[in-house]
């Protein structure tokens, strides 16, 4: 069965968290009151993945991400985040965290986040020792406005960045996750011109089997159904190159928001940007909005290990 754990101070807090996944999914979950406590249960039960606050005593969210991304790398991070934290947040990020959700949108975000995240871990494990044979890959796509589409691409992807060592598993998760969100972008804000209010709208139905969904609707009206989502790949052992070129009106590129500014993680519309932003080293876009270009360069290991290691950091043997 799958095992969530719940790292939280604020016992209110936790169990909304535990009952809201509870509610939506058949999960094991099992909590903690800060990240001291969440170690010392996974020397008996390794969950599948952990749901941390940012904010605790004894050992906060960011020395339990920097511990579980030297450790136990192959269990992924979703931070909970309030506003004005959006400083520890991106560090957090930066140091292995796989995804976000705000705490004024748990309700609605975080059991899709979730089951998301968990998904792109468990994927392609089969296939990652073929791919270790792999030193140099380059392929492009062009895609109908299918979100079906999109996982498999993600999945491809992610086996060959492991394959080719580019990252370790908490990176290749966080490539998985950028990569995603800039096809979610391109599929639903650029080529179908779905506006973040309409998703919020119907986002219970977006993705639906409904014949009249949102989604369904624009794909068999013109001009939204001739167009298509153009990717090209280029991976090495030294880096991941990503250019995603939709064929919709664009957006405003200098309405990107500031990753540091206080709220910019409660809002709905840079959600996808912030954690593409994030998770690359290079995330640049055309003077139109319509193509993203996003870069990853192999992490140097030695960085890394200082980076777990760093000042304050607290160590559980």
């Amino acid at each position: 069965m799958t095992t969530i754990l719940v790292v939280d101070d604020s016992a209110v807090d936790r169990r909304l968290v535990g009952g809201l996944l509870e509610k939506k999914f058949q999960w094991a979950i099992q909590y903690a009151a800060n990240g001291v406590e969440a170690l010392a249960r996974m020397k008996g039960t390794k969950p599948d993945l952990v749901v941390t606050d940012l904010t605790m005593p004894v050992m906060d969210g960011l020395e339990l991400v920097r511990h579980l991304r030297a450790h136990h790398p192959e269990v992924p991070v979703i931070l909970m985040t309030a506003y004005g934290s959006e400083a520890l947040a991106i560090e957090a990020l930066e140091h292995g965290a796989s995804s976000y959700v705000p705490k004024s949108d748990l309700a609605r975000r975080l059991p899709q986040t979730v089951e998301d995240v968990l998904k792109l871990a468990r994927a392609g494990r089969s296939h990652e020792q073929l791919m270790g044979c792999l030193t140099k890959t380059e392929f492009s796509f062009c895609l109908e406005s299918d979100a079906a589409l999109i996982d498999p691409l993600v999945d491809l992807v992610q086996q060959m960045v492991a394959g080719m060592r580019l990252a370790d598993f908490a990176g290749k998760l966080q490539i998985g996750v950028a990569l995603k969100e800039a096809l979610l972008n391109a599929l639903f804000h650029g080529s179908l011109e779905i506006t973040a209010e309409e998703v919020k709208a119907v986002e219970d139905r977006l993705l639906g089997e409904d014949e009249v969904s949102l989604v369904e609707q624009r794909r068999a009206q013109l001009p939204y159904r001739d167009r298509r989502i153009f990717v090209d790949v280029k991976i090495s052992q030294d880096e991941a190159r990503f250019v995603i070129r939709d064929q919709g009106p664009g957006f405003d590129v200098t309405s990107v928001p500031n990753l540091c500014q206080c709220g910019s993680l409660e809002g709905e519309r840079g959600r996808g940007l912030w954690l593409m932003r994030t998770f690359m080293d290079e995330v640049g876009y055309d003077a139109g909005g319509n193509q993203v270009t996003m870069v990853k360069r192999r992490e140097d290991p030695a960085r890394a290990a200082a980076a777990a290691s760093a000042p304050g950091s607290i160590v559980i043997e």
